[in-house]
């Protein structure tokens, strides 16, 4: 399994390697029955589960796929991962993009 960490170093590991940067982008379109449903709640107040699930997923994609590409080069971790999370808006809908990036290493234990 490959470690990810977002921090430069991994405790009890020495990096032997480095195989260069990894990124990951996900986009994922929002439907209009969630954007209702987030748009009371930013009226009444209060958390948007839908959009949190939506997140939560995206997080989990970026990092699986970050995962992969570290793999397919022959890194065995990921190390200084970054996330960032933003809003695209056209004319019909609002997207939710999720983009990752690390340095892809190889490790061993101390």
């Amino acid at each position: 399994m490959t470690l990810l960490s977002t921090t430069d170093n991994l405790y009890g590991y020495v990096i032997t390697q480095y195989h260069g940067i990894v990124s990951s982008e996900i986009v994922l379109g929002t439907n209009i029955v969630r954007d209702m449903i987030a748009g009371i709640t930013d009226v009444i107040g209060g958390r948007s589960g839908m959009y949190e699930s939506s997140l939560a997923d995206a997080k989990q994609t970026v990092l699986k796929t970050l995962q992969v590409k570290a793999e397919d080069i022959g890194a065995n971790a990921v190390i200084g991962i970054e996330l960032d999370f933003t809003s695209l808006f056209n004319d019909n809908n609002q997207m939710l993009m999720c983009v990752g990036s690390g340095t892809a290493v190889s490790v061993e234990k101390r």
